[in-house]
């Protein structure tokens, strides 16, 4: 019998290792993200002449907006952004998801077109607790590519 050796097997990133860029500039303070997803219609066709199986053909691609979440500081550039698109004064960036391994090094970048606030919140405030406060931003956005996936 031949010896057969198994592929070596790469360790996966830890979800915990990543931060938000845009702008140019790398925001790292917040604590979750999520959303990260992109999905595409499928079109259901039969022409009369085929057989009484439908063909599916690929449509249009819808991705899903993100939302990012971080504690509540005297930082209120997310409230500044979203209160300009609530005026009408539009200002798209582009933003990146970017997970790191391990030693802090760049592995994967997600990019986002066009990205733009369509909700803000912050969460909820309870005397009898010792949460922290949480700022939520949620990004709508026109596609998803990616720079970086080592």
């Amino acid at each position: 019998m031949p010896d057969v050796k198994a592929p070596h097997k790469p360790d996966p990133y830890f979800s915990h290792s990543f931060y938000v860029e845009w702008n140019g500039i790398i925001h790292a303070g917040f604590v979750e993200c999520n959303g990260l997803s992109s999905h595409q219609h499928a079109i259901v066709y039969r022409e009369g002449t085929d057989p009484n199986n439908v063909r599916k053909i690929p449509g249009m691609i819808n991705n899903n907006n993100i939302t990012l979440k971080r504690g509540t500081t005297n930082n209120d550039e997310l409230w500044q952004w979203r209160s300009k698109i609530a005026k009408g004064e539009i200002e798209r960036r582009e933003v990146s998801i970017v997970l790191m391994d391990e030693m802090g090094r760049e592995k994967i970048r997600w990019n986002l077109t066009n990205c733009w606030p369509v909700t803000w919140s912050i969460s909820h405030f309870d005397a009898m607790n010792n949460d922290i406060s949480v700022e939520y931003i949620e990004l709508a956005h026109e596609g998803v590519t990616v720079d970086k996936w080592s």
